[in-house]
Order: C-alpha cells, then sequence, then structure tokens
C-alpha cells in the first residue's frame, strides 16, 4: 500500500481537529468505497488508503507516534487487519447518521421511568415542615416471575433474528447498517411463555402509598426526591425515582415573597391619626404592634424573625404588616353631624392634610404649565 503522508491523504492540516479528520475521511470515503465502484481497483485502494490514515490520525496515541516519526511509528498497527478494520471505522464516523453505532451487543435491563407527583401544601405545612402520606399509581416488578415477563419456571430465550445480540445488520445501498432488532426490540431475548400475571411485559399496575417528610421553608416550586420510588425497570432493571413538586397555597391573610412574609392591617383613621397599640397575627401566634399617631396608609412595619427560614439555611426572613386606613361606613346621623363639625375644624387650621396640599399644588402648577 502507498505510503502517502496521513494528511495529504485526506487533505487536511497537520493542526486539523478531530472534527476537520472525520469530516474528511467521510468526503474520500463516500467517493471512493468499493460497493460504489465494482471492479474499481484504484478506487479500491483509495478506500483502504483513506481508511488507514483515519484510524491514525483520529486515535490520539496513534497520531502523535506518527507525527514524531512517521510511518515507521504505526507499521503493523494502522490497517493491519486489511479489510476487517474497515467496517469498524466506517461504522464509527458513519454511525451517527444511519443509527448503526455500537457493538451490536444489547445492554443490560433499562432504568425504569422517573414520576412526578403534585403536592398542596398549606403555607403553615410549608413554614414549619410536614409529613403528608401520598398515593400514585406506579408499575411494580411482577413477583411471579420477577420482573422476567417469562412463566414461573421458564425463561427468555435467544432471539432468533439477531442471535441475541439485540441488532441485525441491513444493507442500504453502498453502506451497512445496524439497526435495532424488530423482533425482539434490542432486547436479545424472547418470551415463548409468557407470565400470565404481566403477560410477559414484566412489570403490573399498582397505587402504592408513600410518606413524604416535606422540610420546612419549603416554597412553590422546590422538588423533593424520593430515590427508586418512581416505575421499575423492564425487564427487572432498577426502578426509577419520584420527583414530589411543591405547590404552596394561597393564604387568606399572609402573602409569601422568599423569606418575607407581607400582611395588611386595617385600622380606623382615628387610630391612625392618634395612634394606638393592635394585636397582629403571625404563623407563631398573636404579638403587639404600636401604631405611632399620624400614622399614614401604606405604612410598612417590620417585625424582624416572623417570617420564613429558608430550606437551605440561612437567617429568618420578617414580616412586614402594611397600614391600611379605613373608612367607617354605615355612619348614624349624629357621626356623621360629628365628622362635620371635625372637617371644619381641619378647614379652619388648614396644616392637617400635608399630602393633600402639596397635591392641589402640583395639580394647579400642572396646569398652568399647560396655559403657557
Amino acid at each position: 500500500m502507498s505510503k502517502r503522508d496521513y494528511y495529504e491523504v485526506l487533505n487536511v492540516a497537520r493542526d486539523a481537529s478531530e472534527k476537520e479528520i472525520k469530516k474528511a475521511y467521510r468526503r474520500v470515503a463516500m467517493k471512493s468505497h468499493p460497493d460504489r465502484n465494482p471492479d474499481d481497483k484504484e478506487a479500491e485502494e483509495t478506500f483502504k488508503e483513506a481508511s488507514e490514515a483515519y484510524e491514525v490520525l483520529c486515535d490520539a496515541e496513534k497520531r502523535s507516534a506518527y507525527d514524531q516519526y512517521g510511518h515507521d511509528a504505526v507499521s503493523g498497527r494502522a490497517g493491519a487487519g486489511g479489510n476487517g478494520n474497515f467496517s469498524d471505522i466506517f461504522g464509527d464516523v458513519f454511525g451517527d447518521i444511519f443509527g448503526g453505532g455500537g457493538g451490536g451487543r444489547s445492554r443490560g435491563p433499562a432504568r425504569g421511568s422517573d414520576l412526578r407527583y403534585n403536592l398542596d401544601v398549606d403555607l403553615e405545612q410549608a413554614v414549619k415542615g410536614t409529613e403528608v402520606k401520598i398515593r400514585i399509581p406506579t408499575k411494580v416488578t411482577c413477583n411471579p416471575c420477577g420482573g422476567s415477563g417469562a412463566k414461573k419456571g421458564s425463561a427468555p430465550i435467544g432471539c432468533t433474528t439477531c442471535g441475541g445480540v439485540g441488532q441485525v445488520r441491513m444493507q442500504q445501498g453502498f453502506f451497512s447498517v445496524q439497526q435495532t432488532c424488530p423482533n425482539c426490540r434490542g432486547k436479545g431475548k424472547m418470551i415463548s411463555d409468557p407470565c400470565p400475571s404481566c403477560h410477559g411485559q414484566g412489570r403490573v399496575e399498582e397505587a402504592k402509598t408513600l410518606s413524604v417528610k416535606v422540610p420546612p421553608g419549603v416554597d412553590t416550586g422546590d422538588r423533593i426526591r424520593l430515590g427508586g420510588e418512581g416505575e421499575a425497570g423492564p425487564d427487572g432493571g432498577p426502578r426509577g425515582d419520584l420527583f414530589v413538586q411543591i405547590n404552596v397555597r394561597s393564604h387568606n391573610i399572609f402573602e409569601r415573597d422568599g423569606k418575607h412574609l407581607y400582611c395588611e392591617v386595617p385600622i380606623s383613621f382615628i387610630d391612625g391619626a392618634l395612634g394606638g397599640e393592635l394585636e397582629v397575627p403571625t404563623l407563631e401566634g398573636r404579638v403587639k404592634l404600636k401604631i405611632p399617631e399620624e400614622t399614614q396608609t401604606g405604612k410598612l412595619f417590620r417585625l424582624r424573625g416572623k417570617g420564613v427560614t429558608p430550606v437551605r439555611g440561612g437567617a429568618t426572613g420578617d414580616l412586614l404588616c402594611r397600614v391600611v386606613i379605613e373608612t367607617p361606613v354605615n355612619l348614624t346621623k349624629h357621626q356623621k353631624e360629628l365628622l362635620k363639625e371635625l372637617k371644619e375644624s381641619f378647614e379652619k387650621e388648614g396644616n392637617q392634610s400635608p399630602k393633600k396640599s402639596s397635591w392641589f399644588e402640583g395639580v394647579k402648577s400642572f396646569f398652568d404649565d399647560l396655559k403657557i
């Protein structure tokens, strides 16, 4: 065989990447493959030469030796097997296109599917933690056959179509391609006497009850993984996992934002004006909140450490109470008269509503600017 420089054979630079070498070999191989050029000795030699070059240049150790010492360094190591090695090289390059790939042997039992369960919890449960029982439908290993799918006392037999390897070789034009065996679907074995309990599937449907420990501090979107509680794998394969997706229900008092809690505290305009003390709720019970005089609606009061301790650790959040001044309703005639007197008193003084006064000043300025 010709001993042309391997880089010249594939027409690539000496610093070409493995991807570039593979692409170059694919181009030469498709053009010169013997199946596409029957009885063409020159094409056959070109194909062999390209395959030998590819085998060396795509192996880091061989390529390094070749770069230092030339053909003598890889003599007897590259292309030594004649045509016997070319099918492996060709499969490596074109396997990603035609799905042949691999060594033609079936793998071990596949892992079972993971399952997801949506769990709704109250805010109190999410903050303090809880333990709940859930019931999920799943596939479990069939007991009578132990997951083999074969009737008790019998066993699966090797597939007669693929000879037990799980793949068959098919000719597509000038390509020889490996595909999953259509008879055993890649398992390499067949069940001649199926188990009556699972009908040869090796798994049966079953609902099971599990206890889930919800750690303190979880929030909507958090997931709890229960290893090995998913579906059993086919053919006795390992079980998948169960992922419990947390959703925290909305609360009628508190609103959560990460580790902080928020709530609205309605007070009368008298309490807002004169100040006072009132009880506000927390997840740990009631606490007293002091309202200073002249408190305006929207004022936030922070109760430190009354929020949530994050599930992943860190400082406990706070409870922020937002004051809302409530306008009285269902007033009696006497109450209305008293409010009118109070209003007249406010108007005489003229400085009890600073925000109102500044707002009207802003409005007046706005319209004056429009006139200019």
